[in-house]
């Protein structure tokens, strides 16, 4: 058996920044089909179909924002009427806000609750009938679910729920043949360090740099290595798991 996924049709959510483009990227280069989404246009949206348009396959990047289940719905609708199936599902879609307990709303509570965990409910549960046997779920979380950060009470209760589906999907899907599993991210160094001031991001680096055991933040690419490894037929017998990316935090 290889890493590859040639054949294999993929749906990326939150695809064109970040981890989320590493993921499409690496996954359209290892050969398979992927369809991922974006919830507003502009150049990272434009630099991603080039870079598609480049990679063999057959690949799409459609507008949806996953705050809301009707445009959950209506992606992997998409994603049935172009690929007719999918092997592999990608729940990475997110979004974050830093705000003390005592100042967070009810709405933006029920924001990034929607976006980070919701959206992949719906996203999973509606792509059920597209997914068969020996076909792989995964979930993006976060190292801060098992660590909690301050100010970010909504998004760590998000990610820890996450596990807690996984692990209870992992159960109810695996006779099934369908692998559920989460990936949880450390600190990845992605284009946001590039619009940081140079000293905010230096500063960044230097404290990871102490905190984790290789002693420097993550890359894309090493976070959709294993990504790859799920999507593959390499990880047959891996299931209800959470692999931590995170350089030995």
């Amino acid at each position: 058996m290889e890493l590859a996924l040639y054949g294999k049709k993929v749906l990326v959510t939150g695809g064109t920044r970040g981890i989320g483009r590493g993921i499409v990227l690496a996954a359209a280069r290892a050969g398979a089909d992927v369809l991922t989404c974006h919830r507003q246009d502009g150049e990272a949206v434009e630099s991603l179909l080039q870079a598609l348009k480049e990679t063999d396959g057959d690949h799409h990047v459609i507008r949806a924002d996953l705050g809301g289940t009707a445009e959950a719905d209506r992606l992997v609708g998409e994603a049935k009427d172009r690929f007719g199936r999918l092997d592999g599902v990608v729940n990475n879609a997110g979004v974050i806000s830093h705000i003390p307990f005592g100042e967070l709303s009810a709405e933006e509570w029920s924001r990034v609750l929607d976006t980070n965990l919701t959206a992949a409910y719906r996203v999973i549960h509606q792509a059920l009938p597209l997914l068969g046997e020996g076909s792989s779920v995964i979930n993006i979380g976060s190292r801060g679910a098992a660590a909690g950060i301050p100010l970010r009470a909504h998004y760590t209760a998000a990610k820890a729920a996450m596990i807690g589906l996984t692990r209870s999907l992992a159960k109810e899907l695996g006779p099934r043949g369908i692998r559920v599993n989460v990936v949880a991210p450390g600190v990845i160094e992605t284009e946001a360090f590039d619009a940081m001031p140079a000293e905010r991001a230096a500063g960044l680096r230097a404290t990871y740099a102490q905190k984790t055991a290789l002693a420097r933040l993550g890359t894309v690419e090493e976070l959709a290595g294993p990504v790859l490894f799920l999507l593959s037929d390499l990880s047959a017998y891996v299931t209800g798991e959470t692999v931590n990316v995170d350089g030995g935090i």
